[in-house]
This record gives structure tokens, sequence and C-alpha cells, in this order.
């Protein structure tokens, strides 16, 4: 089982309704979709941020990952990563995930929930 947030690039929107609303659209855009786009680069330092704490789950040889996916960059496209966590480490890392993306300006959401970000 895993648990999933969605960062992104943009404006932060002003309810949890309207967060669901912003983060449907990229998603149909960016991930959803047979387009391929690199991330863009807020989202690749953004993920470079993450990996400075937990290591990547290929490099992981002492099973002390959080992600549940690897490489995890493969998960972002364009302005936006999806990407889901170990449950057993949701909590601490989703809270990272979410503080990191405050501290880079980027909007985190919390997909599971239906709401902005841990």
């Amino acid at each position: 089982m895993s648990y999933d947030l969605a960062v992104r690039e943009g404006e932060g929107p002003a309810d949890d309704k309207t967060a669901g609303q912003i983060f449907s659209d990229p998603y149909e855009r960016y991930i959803d979709s047979e387009a391929e786009e690199p991330p863009s680069e807020r989202i690749a330092a953004y993920v470079a941020v993450l990996l400075e704490r937990w290591c990547d789950l290929t490099e992981d040889d002492e099973d002390t990952s959080p992600w549940s996916t690897g490489p995890l960059i493969k998960e972002a496209s364009g302005p936006l990563i999806c990407f889901p966590m170990r449950f057993s480490m949701a909590e601490e890392a989703s809270a990272h995930a979410a503080a990191v993306a405050e501290t880079m300006g980027l909007v985190c959401f919390d997909v599971q929930q239906d709401r902005l970000g841990p």
C-alpha cells in the first residue's frame, strides 16, 4: 500500500476544493497522458532536495527510502510530480515533502485526502 502526494508549480489555491480542481487538469495533461515532457527545472530541483534526505528507491540497499517508485524523477512531468510513498513511512516523508515544497514556492496536494498537503 502506498500514500500519494502531488506537487506542482503555480499559485496556491484558496481552499481544498479549488486545490482538487487545479491539480486534476495538470494531472491529466502531464501525468495521465501519452505525451512525455521532461520535468521543469523547479520540479527537478525539488526532487533533488527530496533525494538529499532519502535515497532513490533504485539505490536503496538498506531499505530506508520512503519512495515506492524509482527513479523518483520519472514520476515528474512538466510542472508537476505525483509520487507514491511507502505507507509505513508516509507520515514523516509526506510532512518533509510538503515542507520542502513550501520552502521552494511549490504547492503540495494530498491525493488520498483530496486536500492541500499535509
